[in-house]
């Protein structure tokens, strides 16, 4: 199968989960011999090549231009209260435009490309997915990672939101990342028929307990200037309201009665930082509480998955949650969000001879400090049920699996 796929980050350029996603799948439909072509965004400077094969798949990055001088006379009034926002809009827009342009004008058009799919990936893409379906008929297929309603706990851009519906109209065929996700998507008005659900998964291999050493364990928890016998609770993620990290340390005086020596370790980027320091002062667990204000590589995400003994990502809102898999694949018991629209409910099984985790009520401090203590308090059971969280990686979430899963959603489309 030839596919023409359009993700607004991807490798060097990775901004979260979708980046992961999209570098690890379309790698996979390479190994299983189908043809790959990505269009994705180029850095600020425009210093990444723009045409270029990585991995064996063909990759292009259009130069961007700034339009946003021009936009405030033809965008919506939603868009102007974006602020400084209508710069990223702007790249948004001109990155669609070129990718479509690109595609239908010079691949097909001067050079012969034909293509079976082509595969959008949210409504940062979609626009130019929505172009190359009219000018060249080629079935589109949506991928929906999250919504703007969702994202901003209802709070969002309704231009947004409209592009995601005109997306999800225009497709041939919408896939989403979880159940919970498909039951939002259809409250939104998505054509319920064209809905397919497809989890996101993780490489096993590359998140292997038996890959670090103790010395690195010691070195991760001796950075943060934790001794080597106290509990480390671990969250990795976006520093945003929706992650619910701000409701963990509100847990942490909870956590402590049970266990005086458990220490927090926070590593991400986002607009709480500011709001979490001051909020760590006001309750006097600077000492408990440790932050990373960064965003770290993927073998320090490993290292610190093997240093902690829980990993806890209590969302308010997320539609999958790969860090929850990442975790589970290096034998780390998670306490996880179940409120709301929560892929995690669906990864995470929180009782009986399968448990990997515990479910939480994110919006109430008190339940996770429940959750943390549960998963701290019998280190026979932390272990017993990180084993069992790594077995259901192995069994449901390899990359392998998702990918064969994904190709047959996209070989039923082209046959229909």
């Amino acid at each position: 199968m030839k596919m023409a796929v359009l993700v607004y980050e991807y490798p060097p350029k990775i901004v979260g989960g979708l980046g992961t996603y999209a570098a690890e799948i379309t790698r996979k439909f390479v190994l299983m011999d189908h043809d790959v072509t990505v269009f994705t965004m180029n850095d600020d400077e425009g210093s990444l090549p723009t045409r270029e094969i990585w991995r064996g798949i063909e990759i292009h990055r259009p130069l961007h231009i700034d339009i946003s001088d021009s936009l405030p006379d033809v965008v919506a009034e939603d868009v102007k209260k974006w602020g400084r926002g209508i710069q990223l809009f702007s790249k948004i827009l001109v990155y669609n435009y070129l990718s479509a342009s690109k595609l239908v004008n010079e691949l097909i058009g001067k050079e012969g490309f034909k293509y079976d799919v082509v595969v959008a990936h949210d409504w940062l893409s979609v626009i130019a997915g929505i172009t190359i379906k009219k000018e060249t008929g080629i079935p589109l297929v949506f991928h929906v990672h999250s919504t703007e309603k969702g994202r901003t706990l209802g709070n969002g851009s309704e231009v947004v939101s409209n592009i995601e519906l005109r997306g999800a109209h225009a497709a041939d065929l919408v896939i989403t990342v979880s159940y919970a996700m498909k039951d939002e998507l259809i409250k939104l008005g998505f054509p319920r028929d064209k809905i397919e659900v497809c989890y996101n998964g993780v490489d096993p291999q590359k998140y292997n307990p038996e890959n670090v050493s103790p010395e690195q364990i010691r070195q991760v928890k001796e950075f943060y200037d934790i001794k080597p016998e106290d509990p480390m609770i671990l969250f990795l993620g976006r520093l945003v309201g929706v992650k619910g990290v701000d409701k963990l340390v509100m847990a942490m005086p909870h956590i402590l009665q049970k266990i005086p020596n458990a220490k927090l370790v926070i590593v991400g980027l986002g607009d709480l930082q500011d709001y979490l320091v001051n909020l760590v002062r006001m309750m006097k667990v600077q000492d408990i509480v440790k932050f990373n204000f960064d965003f770290i590589s993927e073998e320090e995400r490993i290292l610190h998955y093997a240093a902690c003994d829980v990993a806890v990502f209590p969302s308010l809102y997320e539609p999958f949650g790969i860090v929850a898999l990442e975790a589970m694949s290096m034998e780390r018991p998670v306490v996880v969000g179940a409120a709301g629209v929560s892929g995690m409910r669906e990864i995470v099984i929180p009782c009986g001879e399968e448990q990997c985790g515990y479910h939480i009520n994110p919006n109430n401090p008190a339940d996770i400090a429940w959750g943390v203590i549960s998963a701290l308090e019998n280190p026979e059971k932390r272990k017993w049920i990180g084993k069992n969280g790594r077995r259901r990686v192995l069994n449901e979430f390899t990359w392998d699996k998702i990918a064969e899963k994904t190709i047959e959603i996209y070989q039923s489309l082209i046959k229909r």
